[in-house]
């Protein structure tokens, strides 16, 4: 199971979007290997462009595994924030809840991001 961050959807649903990542998404959706969490799912839903993407999203509700963000993702998500404090990083909370989710269900992130890349260098 992969753990699918709000910027490689954002890739495989805009038609200008990276080929590369959205490849990779195609390629776990297609393999049922493809999965959310509520935080990316209303990141996603937030940013949706008007009745062109709603029919997708919905689509995506039904159809995706969605992953909890429990209590031991929130204290995975606060041990993540303090290593990134001491390591001299300054990175988005959603992104360390969305990371500390991936971790705690022990699967793969797909990403465009970043913060992400920093977090996952973090113990």
């Amino acid at each position: 199971m992969t753990l699918i961050d709000t910027s490689a959807w954002i890739h495989s649903l805009r038609p200008d979007g990276d080929r590369d990542v959205s490849a990779r998404v195609r390629k776990l959706l297609e393999s049922g290997k493809a999965s959310w969490c509520p935080l990316i799912q209303l990141e996603l839903w937030n940013g949706a462009r008007g009745e062109k993407e709603r029919p997708g999203m919905t689509e995506m509700a039904a159809s995706l595994p969605s992953l909890p963000i429990d209590d031991e993702v929130w204290s995975t998500a606060y041990g993540l924030a303090r290593s990134a404090h001491a390591q001299g990083h300054t990175v988005p909370a959603t992104d360390l809840i969305i990371a500390a989710c991936a971790r705690r269900h022990g699967v793969r992130l797909e990403h465009d991001d970043s913060h992400l890349e920093v977090i996952q260098t973090l113990h």
